[in-house]
């Protein structure tokens, strides 16, 4: 997957495009989140991601990169499935490992003590917000 392509997945989108973005994002994150944990080397920053992305204090263009990066991890087409067992979420974690370079400095300690809470309360990831 090259630069550009990332480019086009990251756009932040308009005011809509986001607000479907978070739709999708607040409905399937937990579900994809459990299937993909053990093949994510990043579980807890996946977590603080989501919880940021979701702070209506994090800045408009901030929360649309995330919400792209989190819109293609928890849909079901992308371009490698993630029903292929190890390199299914390759793709997704190329993505999201981007989306945190670009943004990593809005992902403030107050996203991963959620994350934190998230992850103890319910290991499976199925915490809800």
């Amino acid at each position: 997957m090259d630069d550009v392509k990332f480019g086009e997945i990251l756009l932040p989108g308009d005011e809509d495009t986001q607000s479907r973005r978070e739709q999708t994002v607040r409905k399937k994150f937990w579900p994809t989140f459990k299937k993909a944990v053990r093949q994510i080397p990043f579980t807890r920053d996946v977590v603080a991601a989501f919880y940021c992305a979701m702070d209506p204090q994090t800045p408009t263009r901030v929360r649309g990169v995330l919400l792209a990066a989190l819109a293609y991890f928890v849909m079901p087409i992308d371009m490698i499935p993630d029903v292929f067992a190890v390199i299914g979420f390759s793709d997704d974690v190329a993505v999201l490992s981007a989306a945190f370079a670009m943004v990593s400095r809005h992902l403030q300690p107050r996203h991963y003590e959620a994350a934190d809470r998230a992850l103890a309360d319910k290991p499976e990831g199925m915490k809800t917000i």
